[in-house]
């Protein structure tokens, strides 16, 4: 592909964004299952999990997901606050990926710690935005989170951008929380956050692309490389520059760009 300036470049990506940002795109993706409640705390609760499990054969993360909503008798958040010890039990059947049933069981006594005592997720994101970035604000994010007793190996679910993780599954989900896109994909229900802040879900697809389209230059996918990309997003669109996830994320999986 001939060198984009920057105006065909963004020319070429908004087209992309408006052919991958419409309902269609949910049919296929995780999203889909927050999309199945309509209470704000079930939706950020089903999209927290789902986007926690948002690693390898994006089926297999579906039906995973499909499952934990199950085993949460599909009222996310009544479970969370009220279930008992016995309930718990249950959960240690469930298993995707490295994420088991212990796992699982810790961030259910992690999130109902965040939403008794910390005034739920949105608040714990909003409370620590730091340079115009979410990226300290996870990094607190996790600190909370894990400040109940639990097993040393679940830590490694939740990424930590200040230990040069491109955090890609968290800001996946910060993305469909906070975002309103008007066009019915991501929620936008957490409005004390702004879009301008949020950064690009990086994996090797979006990674790919982006060097192809000469966003990105760094050839790890880490925290270097993500405040790279976002640098290069923002000068597309300062408001809304993880628009482009769309763009990049359906030229490297839907078209083999």
């Amino acid at each position: 592909m001939k060198k984009l300036n920057q105006k065909e470049l963004k020319e070429f990506l908004d087209t992309k964004v408006a052919e991958y940002n419409n309902p269609k795109f949910i049919e296929s993706d995780p999203i889909q299952i927050p999309h199945e409640f309509s209470k704000k705390e079930d939706i950020e609760i089903a999209g927290f999990l789902t986007a926690t499990i948002a690693w390898g054969n994006r089926k297999s993360i579906i039906n995973n997901a499909k499952r934990m909503m199950q085993m949460l008798d599909h009222t996310p958040h009544d479970f969370i606050l009220n279930h008992q010890e016995s309930d718990l039990e249950k959960l240690e059947s469930f298993v995707h990926r490295t994420f088991n049933g212990l796992d699982f069981i810790t961030f259910v006594k992690a999130l109902q710690y965040i939403y008794l005592e910390h005034e739920g997720l949105e608040t714990v994101f909003a409370n620590h935005i730091e340079m115009g970035s979410m990226q300290k604000s996870i990094h607190y994010f996790k600190k909370t989170f894990f400040e109940i007793e639990h097993l040393q190996r679940t830590q490694k679910h939740v990424s930590d951008p200040l230990k040069n993780s491109a955090a890609k599954r968290i800001n996946m989900f910060l993305r469909w929380m906070i975002r309103n896109d008007n066009a019915g994909v991501d929620f936008g229900i957490w409005q004390s956050l702004s879009p301008s802040l949020l950064s690009c879900p990086l994996d090797v697809h979006s990674g790919n692309v982006a060097r192809k389209l000469r966003l990105l230059k760094r050839k790890q996918n880490d925290a270097k490389a993500l405040l790279e990309l976002d640098t290069a997003l923002r000068k597309l669109d300062a408001k809304d520059p993880v628009k482009y996830d769309f763009a990049l994320f359906g030229l490297g999986v839907f078209e083999g760009f």
